[in-house]
């Protein structure tokens, strides 16, 4: 080949020569069987490639080098007889006179730091039982999403879990945990069954750079965001990362205890950028899976010095064929696409459609950032708010328009929201519990398009950003009444709201992170849940388990459909209370035949006209399970308290 720098590379790769030369849509990566194991690697640039193979993931001699054979549209292979699994090897890539030696992109396996790709017997890193592992069945109506990082869950010494699973996949396998070994506060999985959720998103769990598994005993911690290896676990998460396949068989020991207490599990992955620019892509084709300025350097779209191409049809291609991996191989129940807005419509739909064909498909949770982080070469539709016309009404967005309605703009610490008081903010409030379906700014197919919610592991913690708007200098360990108040109600908002509703970890118990806003490589000490506050603040977490409970006895607010929200109707109040109220749909199991929510975020009392009719209170703004016990009837009218969301159910 004669094309050698990183601008011709850019007309080269678009061309319609190269697509027909190089376009492969047969197998790739490790074919493994006791028999052998057939390696295949896609590079049509290269020159030469050899595989070199290793007894260990992280040190000792290369025992040998072998050439590989070039087959059709650019495509490597090479035949290893014998059973090879726990091998371990890498690939000598020769392209323009330059020889790379990197890891394999469609690997499964991987040694420390995931340097060296491993052969594996996938079946062989299986759990007892996992042929009969299921995605438990959770109807749109009961969805509510639960955000937060391996690290994070367990490694509170407080927390009662077994030392050596504090940070670790297994942690979620732990039963019965307690604070302190308490047997009166639950942590771990006991608390998140009272809890009420029904997803759990981890965050990024696929094999990141930005950690050194190498070195478990230093202080180091980062979110994740660092992508090395999209096919692979993460090794810093399980109790070995030298061994390839422990991590593999502890991701699906989580999966498969997630699965049991009744949990779908959401991957939030990353492919819109990788760690370094050297990496098992960029090593194996250069400059063709990221997206090129017209110099030919890198476009920058994700704020990380390089961005996914996708609208390259073997980028695409891996991009889909890593998602169903995930999804076949681990069952994974949901995937949170990191910067969404950086992949174009038609890759999303396609990797959509491509989950549907799989069994139980179509359940399969898709949604992601409608945003970039930069300045992005995409020049096609992206998968953004402002196309969401063109996406899958089962592709679902956050939607930042809710959450800064909500408490404020999360960039400005000191802006105020609707629950603090900003003026004219309640007509956002009454565009969000429509789901933004009948705005103009938004304007989706259908409530199921968007994601209700108020804070994320970016930026400041809910709590933080009450406490900053509020006080001058915060004192985040307080327990302000006000703050608490606020808190409810902004809970009481956005789990009212049509769309799904998704909660950072820890929100439910003013989770604090000491007004730090972005603390992807804080210590642990930062990050990590703190099971806690999660006794001290029971009563707000309590709150929000009756307020999820609730919802789920009311599906239409969780059903996703566009007739929903154009059943929703608004009382004409003062300004800044805000009340509405929806008629269950026909024969949906609904608990009370309509609803009427009311929103005051005013420090007073206020009277509000009720609809004809008897109305049991179902929530007060300090208590949201007062369905649970005796009937609070009111007719006529009711009353607000300061800072509430106040729910009514018809009798």
């Amino acid at each position: 080949m004669s094309v050698k720098t990183p601008k011709s590379l850019r007309s080269y790769y678009d061309s319609e020569r190269f697509e027909k030369d190089s376009l492969y849509d047969g197998p790739l990566g490790p074919d493994y069987s006791r028999e052998g194991t057939r390696l295949r690697l896609w590079a049509p640039t290269a020159e030469q490639v050899m595989v070199n193979l290793y007894r260990q993931g992280d040190k000792g001699f290369c025992i040998g080098s072998l050439a590989m054979e070039r087959r059709e549209h650019g495509c490597w292979t090479i035949y290893l007889p014998g059973d090879q699994h726990g091998m371990y090897y890498t690939f000598s890539v020769r392209v323009n006179g330059q020889i790379r030696e990197t890891g394999d992109p469609y690997a499964r396996a991987a040694g420390v730091n995931g340097l060296r790709s491993m052969i594996v017997d996938l079946r062989r890193t299986d759990p007892s039982g996992w042929q009969f592992d299921r995605r438990p069945v959770i109807p749109p109506s009961r969805r509510v999403i639960w955000e937060v990082s391996v690290r994070d869950f367990s490694w509170d010494p407080n927390g009662g879990f077994a030392r050596p699973w504090r940070g670790k996949y297994l942690a979620f396998t732990q039963e019965g945990t307690t604070l302190a070994g308490d047997n009166v506060f639950p942590t771990g999985l006991n608390y998140l069954r009272r809890l009420g959720v029904t997803y759990i998103q981890l965050m990024p769990v696929f094999d990141f750079g930005s950690v050194d598994e190498a070195r478990p005993l230093r202080l180091q911690y980062n979110w994740g965001y660092d992508p090395t290896n999209y096919n692979i676990p993460e090794g810093s998460y399980s109790t070995d990362p030298y061994h390839g396949e422990v991590r593999i068989h502890e991701f699906k020991q989580m999966v498969a205890a997630l699965h049991k207490a009744g949990f779908g599990v959401v991957m939030d992955v990353v492919y819109n950028h990788m760690y370094r620019h050297e990496n098992v892509l960029n090593n194996t084709v250069p400059y063709y899976f990221f997206r090129q300025n017209p110099d030919g350097t890198f476009s920058n779209g994700s704020g990380c010095g390089c961005e996914f191409c996708c609208e390259r049809p073997m980028a695409r291609r891996y991009m889909i064929d890593s998602i169903l991996y995930w999804a076949r191989e681990y069952h994974i129940d949901g995937f949170r696409f990191d910067l969404m807005g950086l992949f174009d419509v038609e890759t999303m739909n396609e990797i959509r459609a491509a989950l549907d064909r799989l069994p139980r498909g179509k359940e399969i949770l898709m949604y992601g950032e409608p945003w970039q982080g930069g300045q992005s070469m995409l020049r096609r539709y992206e998968a953004n708010k402002a196309n969401l016309q063109m996406l899958s009404t089962r592709i679902g967005v956050f939607s930042d328009d809710t959450r800064d309605a909500i408490k404020g703009n999360c960039f400005d610490a000191r802006d105020p929201g609707y629950v603090e008081g900003k003026q004219g903010a309640f007509w956002d409030i009454g565009a969000a519990v429509g789901a933004w379906c009948l705005h103009d700014r938004v304007n989706p197919r259908a409530p199921s398009q968007i994601i209700s919610y108020v804070s994320a592991h970016d930026n400041l913690t809910l709590w933080d950003k009450l406490m900053a708007v509020r006080f001058k200098k915060p004192d985040y360990n307080a327990s302000p009444d006000v703050i608490v108040a606020q808190n409810r109600l902004a809970a009481g908002i956005y789990l009212t709201c049509m769309g799904t509703p998704f909660m950072q970890a820890g929100e439910e118990f003013a989770r604090t992170k000491k007004g730090i806003k972005d603390s992807y490589r804080s210590p642990a000490s930062i990050n990590q849940l703190d099971w806690s506050r999660a006794a001290s603040f029971h009563g707000l977490v309590d709150y929000y388990r009756g307020l999820i409970a609730l919802r789920a006895r009311f599906p239409r607010l969780g059903d996703g459909k566009l007739e929903s929200a154009h059943a929703v109707e608004f009382f004409s109040l003062e300004p800044p209370l805000e009340g509405w109220h929806l008629e269950a749909a026909d024969g949906d199991g609904a608990a009370w035949p309509e609803i009427a929510v009311f929103y005051n975020p005013t420090g007073s009392e206020a009277t509000v006209s009720l609809p004809e009719g008897r109305w049991r209170l179902l929530c007060d703004g300090v208590s949201s399970s007062l369905w649970r016990g005796g009937e609070i009837i009111r007719t006529g009218s009711t009353v607000l308290l300061p800072y509430s969301a106040t729910i009514l159910g018809a009798v």
